[in-house]
């Protein structure tokens, strides 16, 4: 990494590096500042083609908590998803229960939107109907997208350069949104621990017997999770986590023996299981870089934190990062600060990495406890579920966690 940043005419207040829906969130907050405009380059080696209608087909989905969902209409990405029928699928119950209870029985746990006076819980959304939405109001917001990828960032004082596949370019502050491999986090040497699960999750959409009532269901089966979110086509979205080896085998057997697989790990929730799509995969693993911050540079979403999606919070961490961001670095612009100063940046990961990590080792020990159970701690475990799911008083604050609505929330993300 070179250290002395060379003159060029391209200046911005900030550079994202990474257009998934996290980075492309933030790029559209950053251009509807109350307070200023900031010039804002995203890079991002692979732009969508944002003139393709949105299709609502995805074999990779999100559940948006409330939270989630103010933010995306702050940033003017919700008014897209929402044009297009069958893109946002509303649920209005999930219902949870471990290996040792029968599913709607007394040892499981259901949140309802009607007990916490909402109309639903979450919306359910495809990875690219999100992306591409969020991408489309960072441009109409005044943001400039560019494909093109990091090569190296040079570090100064009074700023920074950017080498990229497209050029060079200068800018107060470079934020990393680029992944778990973030090269902006490894260029600015911020450090991370990682482990792996040693699980594969497994994709696909699927046919139910059943209807799926639009309610999230997940079973905890002792050899992992297995999660079925409802789509609006009446097909269900499953997320099905378990050891590499045996994953492996499923994915390789014949489409009528996997879902027969699967309606046995869903206990027969929603009746007999087919498969409606190809299925796919993806390693399992948790990420914590060590700092978010250093001088003029910042890490989000994936590139700081990944982890176990067996509640499906990851893109929700990644969207409260991102207003938490777009508004300390709003309060920067209204008090005259230098957007990359760290006596700014720290504010952000004070305020995000103890909740993102407090988030990271409850879901731990929820894949632990209750994925992958047998022992006794695991047996109190499932009897707490069931506990919990039998007190309305016990639920309240466990669903509004699930809403997105507790704990200490960017402006964007609180109630009206």
């Amino acid at each position: 990494m070179s250290s002395t940043p060379v003159a060029t005419s391209e200046i911005f207040d900030v550079v994202i590096v990474g257009g998934g829906p996290v980075g492309a969130a933030l790029g559209a907050l950053l251009a509807r500042l109350r307070s200023r405009a900031l010039r804002v380059l995203l890079l991002e080696r692979d732009v969508p083609d944002l003139a393709q209608p949105i299709d609502a087909r995805d074999l990779r989905v999100f559940a948006l908590s409330r939270a989630s969902e103010r933010i995306l209409r702050a940033a003017g990405a919700w008014s897209a998803l929402a044009a297009v029928p069958g893109v946002l699928t509303p649920y209005e119950r999930m219902h949870v229960w471990p290996r040792d209870a029968e599913p709607r029985s007394g040892g499981s746990l259901t949140f309802d939107a009607a007990e916490l006076g909402e109309a639903n819980l979450g919306y359910i959304v495809g990875n690219a109907a999100l992306q591409r939405a969020a991408l489309a109001a960072f441009i109409e917001g005044g943001g400039t997208v560019q494909r093109a990828q990091l090569d190296d960032v040079c570090f100064a004082e009074v700023g920074l350069e950017l080498l990229t596949s497209a050029g060079r370019c200068m800018a107060k502050l470079v934020i990393g949104a680029d992944g778990g491999g973030s090269r902006v986090r490894e260029i600015a040497d911020l450090g991370v621990e990682a482990q792996d699960y040693l699980q594969l999750a497994m994709v696909a959409n699927v046919q139910s017997e059943r209807p799926h009532e639009h309610t999230a269901w997940q079973r905890f089966s002792g050899e992992g999770t297995l999660a079925l979110l409802p789509l609006a086509s009446g097909e269900s979205s499953i997320v099905w986590s378990l050891p590499r080896a045996r994953a492996e085998a499923l994915l390789a057997s014949p489409p009528h023996e996997f879902a027969s697989e699967l309606t046995t790990a869903s206990a027969g929730v929603l009746g007999a299981l087919e498969l409606a799509s190809l299925r796919r995969s993806f390693p399992l693993r948790r990420v914590n870089a060590s700092q978010y911050t250093r001088e003029r540079c910042a890490l989000m979403g994936d590139a700081a934190h990944i982890v176990h999606p067996l509640a499906g919070q990851g893109v929700n961490l990644g969207l409260l990062d991102a207003a938490a961001l777009a508004e300390v670095l709003e309060a920067a612009t209204l008090e005259g600060e230098d957007l990359g100063a760290m006596r700014v940046l720290r504010r952000y990961e004070r305020w995000r990495k103890s909740d993102n990590e407090l988030m990271a080792t409850a879901l731990d020990l929820f894949n632990r406890f209750l994925a992958f159970g047998g022992d006794e701690w695991s047996r109190w475990v499932e009897r707490g579920l069931g506990v919990v799911g039998r007190s309305a008083l016990l639920r309240r604050p466990f669903a509004e966690r699930a809403l997105g609505l507790a704990g200490d929330l960017p402006r964007v993300a609180r109630r009206a």
